[in-house]
């Protein structure tokens, strides 16, 4: 794996395509992808009209100048909770005024190293951070009690450190644990995995397998059936494989990495499961019930249980893709809408909020300092984002919030008719 690990960092520094055969030791492989990161621009307010969304929508600021802000939790009265990974602490928001803009922040949590998900229940706020669950008591004010760590020993992190968590219907504990690395053998139980545990965390197990990095997931507010969207492994080339919405089920295998989408045994992996083969062991995993564009990077994931919007978004899903990097022409940097129907069966995904991505940077926002002469020309051909959207959250009044990572910007999408 050091093999490996030393061959993809010489990948990301070559440019913008780039190929690579493994040493004959480690199998016949060979990896390919596009390394293509869209110039990040700064936010702007004038940057919202170029936010698209269906008809009768409208998106709005909720709160701006939040640095690396992650995962959103809502509570009855309003109240938003905001985690910021890097900054290793939890925001709390209000709108006092209802004018739909927070008016009121300040710092309930702090010195959570790579803290991101957060899960409320009742009076509970549960926070993880890539080793740790911890969970402290809501006050009367909307503050927090001093966080008690009730979970100390998840397995390291690697490359996928960000987890997240929930409370689910039948009263348990449900943790999502990343792989370590894009695409190998994991030696911990418990990497590449979706855990349950009870919730003071005690009794922790294994709930399902095969999950690479399946970092939003959240329950059908009427089956109670458990979707989590997992992210496909990277260097396989643009296409390949798909990004999978997947119907959770206990003690239930979901392929990685021994296969992706529908059931497809990956080439590419040289390795072979434990005392079977890729050919025997896929057939026996689970398939998505959707995929999406590879790369894009489901993150977010919340149903919609709100009635401010129209009757047929009710009990569809939102997922915020944060957006690819390896991937010719970028994909994701956009919240979609997955459709369910009447049976509760998911049956399509849709764009719902685009526009963070664009194909080439507005002359006003380009670059400042470049010469013209060298570099008009690249830019006017090189993509710009100026948002990479992560946590999604609904507020009492049916509005969804939208949390943006690298401008720290939480977007408000409401509905005012036609």
């Amino acid at each position: 794996m050091k093999r490996l690990h030393g061959l993809l960092a010489g990948l990301l520094c070559v440019g913008p395509l780039a190929h690579a055969q493994l040493p004959p030791g480690d199998g016949p492989i060979t990896l390919s992808g596009t390394v293509t990161d869209p110039t990040p621009l700064p936010f702007e307010e004038r940057l919202l009209a170029q936010l698209k969304l269906p008809p009768g929508f409208k998106v709005s600021v909720f709160a701006k100048n939040l640095q690396n802000v992650r995962w959103l939790q809502v509570a009855p009265n309003g109240d938003v909770y905001a985690s910021r990974r890097a900054q290793g602490d939890v925001l709390l928001l209000r709108d006092t005024d209802r004018d739909g803009v927070a008016d009121e922040r300040k710092t309930v949590a702090q010195n959570i190293k790579w803290i991101n998900g957060l899960a409320l229940h009742g009076q509970r706020l549960y926070m993880a951070s890539d080793r740790k669950v911890l969970l402290a008591e809501v006050q009367a004010d909307g503050t927090l009690s001093n966080p008690k760590v009730i979970i100390d020993d998840l397995p390291d992190a690697g490359q996928h450190p960000n987890r997240t968590l929930a409370i689910g219907p039948d009263g348990l504990l449900y943790i999502t644990v990343g792989s370590t690395c894009n695409n190998c053998r994991e030696t911990a139980g418990e990497s590449g995995t979706l855990v349950v545990a009870a919730p003071d965390g005690s009794a922790r197990t294994v709930y399902a397998r095969g999950l690479r990095n399946t970092i939003g997931f959240a329950w059908h507010p009427v089956s109670q059936a458990l979707y989590g969207f997992d992210h496909g492994s990277d260097w396989r080339g643009d296409d390949q494989p798909p990004e999978e919405l997947n119907r959770i089920e206990k003690n239930k295998d979901y392929g990685w990495p021994w296969c992706y989408g529908d059931r497809q045994p990956d080439k590419l992996q040289a390795n072979d499961p434990p005392n079977t083969s890729k050919a025997d062991f896929c057939p026996t995993t689970q398939a998505p019930v959707l995929t999406y564009t590879a790369h894009a990077a489901p993150l977010g994931m919340v149903f919609y249980t709100g009635r401010q919007f129209p009757t047929e978004y009710r009990h569809s899903a939102f997922v915020a893709m944060r957006g690819s990097w390896n991937r010719a022409a970028p994909s994701g940097y956009k919240v979609v809408r997955v459709r369910f129907d009447a049976a509760g069966q998911p049956v399509g995904i849709d764009d719902f909020l685009t526009g963070w991505l664009m194909a080439s940077p507005p002359p006003a926002l380009r670059e400042p300092g470049r010469s013209p002469q060298a570099s008009e020309h690249q830019e006017a051909h090189r993509p710009a984002r100026f948002g990479r959207p992560a946590g999604l959250a609904l507020a009492p009044d049916g509005s969804l919030l939208v949390a943006e990572d690298e401008n720290g910007v939480i977007y408000r999408v409401s509905y005012e008719g036609r």
